[in-house]
């Protein structure tokens, strides 16, 4: 039976509106509209035209009812630059996310989250903060206090046995705390990334086409939605503040950046510094200043000179992609059990290169080979853990 919610959902995803699809099958408006209404369903010649156009298999528009996603569960980073179109290719492919997550947990035993819930569990937090205080000798500032965000970013350090080191993998940190992360393959430079709570679990979606020092604050951004805004908005000025003072202390902390941050705060010394905690020379010079370690006029001067120098198009000396160690070790342990990726694909409804595009490019690069299996069959369920 044709699924008229998986139409509406592929039409999105692809960033068309229905006059688009329509001149693509040459068939009227009219028509696309009805099929996603559910009053009409569509000919055989035309799903056919409709999923060629669409980059789907027939198989998908017959399908189950999808998760759809709203915008009001996802926190994106630039809403009001985003337009309807970017917005729903994104959450589009989040929803697709969600089908393969599922059919990855069915098959896997994936690490429960590790996050702390600020809107129940604020004397939680409050302890990790009081406890590093006791340990460390220094002043720590409380979840209520007007520095919120570095006090959460220093708590969750406090509570993952991070203390000052500096991240090595954020994608393999988030991973190993149960946080689900895919890759958007978004050619926008408004679309950032995108976090949620989803069925009790934590989900994170971040743009590859960005540099990896800004997938990295994206990263640590949306980490602090998860953990700020779990039980209010997703969105706003005031939210998006918040979640970038959060990434700057998680992925900075105070008494490392005190440490090792340059004395003399020139565009050169910044540069080679940023390698020490994997950022970008914008936001480094942004967390020294916030820090009180430079000036209002060198903050500003050093501003003009990332610009000039093109800086903030091209990060210098940039660092390679991280990619996930989770979604690499399934893709692995699926290839061992002899599963191929178009197996993976068939049962999903969905193309190899639409699984690709969420996986950080690992379907195609680790499940090359493998037998074709009956739909039936599948590996036992195993459990996956990372060694950070």
């Amino acid at each position: 039976m044709f699924n008229p919610t998986c139409l509406t959902l592929a039409r999105k995803r692809r960033g068309m509106k229905k006059k688009d699809l329509a001149e693509l099958v040459e068939i009227s408006e009219r028509s696309i509209s009805a099929y996603e209404k559910g009053d009409q369903q569509p000919e055989s010649q035309s799903l056919t035209k409709i999923a060629s156009a669409l980059g789907f298999p027939e198989s998908f528009f017959l399908d189950a009812d999808p998760e759809e996603l709203t915008p009001d569960i996802a926190s994106f980073r630039s809403m009001t630059k985003m337009s309807a179109r970017q917005r729903d290719v994104a959450l589009g492919a989040g929803s697709i996310a969600l089908m393969l997550n599922e059919w990855i947990e069915s098959k896997f035993n994936l690490p429960s989250h590790d996050l702390p819930d600020l809107g129940r569990e604020p004397i939680r937090l409050t302890r990790l903060a009081q406890s590093s205080t006791l340990q460390e000798g220094i002043p720590f500032p409380t979840p209520t206090s007007a520095n919120e965000p570095e006090a959460a970013a220093e708590a969750l350090r406090s509570q993952w046995g991070l203390g000052e080191l500096p991240a090595k993998n954020m994608i393999a940190l988030l991973e190993s705390k149960g946080i689900r992360v895919y890759s958007l393959a978004i050619d926008a430079k408004e679309v950032d990334a995108f976090s949620m709570w989803y069925g009790g679990k934590p989900f994170i979606f971040l743009n590859t086409y960005k540099s990896a020092e800004h997938c990295r604050f994206d990263a640590a951004h949306e980490l602090g939605h998860l953990v700020l805004h779990r039980h209010g908005q997703s969105h706003g000025p005031e939210l998006e503040r918040e979640a970038n003072a959060f990434a700057s202390a998680f992925l900075m902390p105070r008494k490392s950046v005190l440490s090792n941050a340059p004395r003399a705060a020139t565009l050169p010394a910044l540069v080679r510094h940023k390698k020490f905690w994997n950022v970008s020379v914008a936001a480094l010079n942004y967390r020294m200043h916030s820090l009180g370690m430079t000036s209002d006029w060198t903050y500003r001067t050093l501003c003009i000179q990332l610009g000039e120098k093109g800086y903030r198009k091209e990060e210098p000396d940039g660092s390679p992609h991280e990619k996930s160690v989770i979604l690499e070790k399934v893709f692995s342990a699926l290839r061992e059990d002899g599963i191929s990726k178009q197996t993976v694909a068939s049962e999903l409804h969905i193309s190899t290169e639409e699984i690709n595009a969420l996986t950080f490019g690992l379907m195609l690069n680790v499940l090359r080979g493998g037998k074709s299996m009956d739909a039936q069959s599948s590996p036992k369920i195993q459990t996956l853990s990372i060694v950070k």
